[in-house]
């Protein structure tokens, strides 16, 4: 059956494929709301879920608790058979597992949308799912497991969907969670691209995100890979969304500012939970592989094609790969040992 944003005898079942954190927090404010939801997950998360239910909380002081009953939780893909609109959330490299389940148990009828990090999860779930509804989609905040079924949105953000024939972000738009739809969801999904080259900083770091970027030499190594990469947009003729009030050309030029300075003028880009991380922290403190493919990798690839220099980006990718392979958790790196490495990688 096909998503109706409009009157109908119930409410769509939107299945949450790969409920993560992000999947849980957007799952459970539309189950909070009273949408139908299914978290299709892994045992451990939904061992978790049956006996604390979700608490989910922001850096504003929202408190929403979800009782295990008022979702399903399924660890068999099956349970997108009576799906209306399946929301993918697993990790990029599980794109290509979801999109075979999908195919095989999603009624043809139903959109996917992808809320995954990257810019090529909605091409593979298209390619693999030739003529469905597919949608691209960009999540704009950051959310922290805080264990006991309990996750913490650290930072602001909306959720923004590729616009299409049914007002899918009409569904999504719940208290707690704005949603709308773009016309130009690439751009969206690249300026936010920018800004998650931060998550392997901060992973190598070991530090809280706030704290790093109280640190302006972390911010001059983001400010570093930021301008390699925008480098290398230009050369495919790619314009990025600004998530700042600035352009994005600008956001070098704040982020090498004193700290007094920075701190004045990107006052907005501080207000995080003191204790937020990012993903790719979490990765690596729990021996999971990264999403470096989908962020940095995405950055060599254009640098190849376009014939233009990244040594920053590949330096970084290359020692997060060492760090996965290392299996030790946050390496504890500091921004002169990581300059060091620029010219090694690869």
């Amino acid at each position: 059956m096909a998503a109706d944003t409009g009157s109908t005898a119930r409410d769509p079942r939107i299945v949450v494929a790969g409920a993560g954190s992000i999947g849980c927090f957007v799952g459970g404010l539309l189950a909070a709301a009273g949408r139908d939801i299914t978290l299709l997950v892994r045992p451990r998360v939904a061992a978790e879920v049956r006996a604390h239910g979700l608490t989910l909380t922001d850096l504003e002081g929202m408190a929403r608790n979800v009782s295990a009953d008022a979702l399903t939780l399924s660890e068999d893909p099956a349970c997108m058979e009576e799906a209306d609109i399946v929301l993918v959330t697993a990790k990029s490299r599980s794109t290509a597992q979801i999109a075979r389940e999908i195919a095989q148990y999603a009624p043809f009828s139903a959109p996917v949308v992808s809320l995954q990090n990257g810019v090529r999860n909605a091409p593979i779930l298209r390619d693999r799912l030739p003529g469905r509804d597919v949608r691209a989609g960009m999540v704009g905040f950051n959310v922290v497991p805080m264990g006991q079924g309990c996750y913490h949105r650290a930072t602001e953000g909306d959720v923004v969907i590729e616009a299409g024939p049914d007002a899918l972000a009409d569904v999504l738009r719940v208290p707690g969670l704005a949603a709308s739809e773009s016309d130009a969801i690439e751009s969206i999904q690249w300026g936010k691209l920018l800004l998650n080259l931060n998550n392997a900083l901060n992973a190598l770091s070991g530090l809280p995100l706030q704290e790093q970027l109280r640190n302006r030499d972390w911010r001059k190594l983001m400010a570093d890979q930021w301008t390699e990469a925008l480098a290398v947009l230009r050369a495919a003729g790619i314009e990025p969304a600004s998530f700042t009030p600035v352009p994005v050309a600008m956001v070098p030029r704040i982020l090498r500012l004193p700290n007094f300075l920075f701190q004045r003028v990107a006052s907005k880009m501080l207000a995080i939970d003191p204790q937020a991380r990012t993903s790719m922290s979490y990765d690596l403190m729990e021996n999971r592989p990264t999403e470096i493919d989908a962020l940095q990798g995405e950055v060599l690839r254009l640098a190849e094609k376009a014939g233009k220099p990244a040594p920053v980006n590949a330096m970084v990718a290359d020692v997060i790969k060492t760090a996965e392979l290392a299996g030790e958790g946050l390496p504890n790196l500091t921004p002169a040992a990581l300059r060091r490495e620029i010219g090694r990688a690869g």
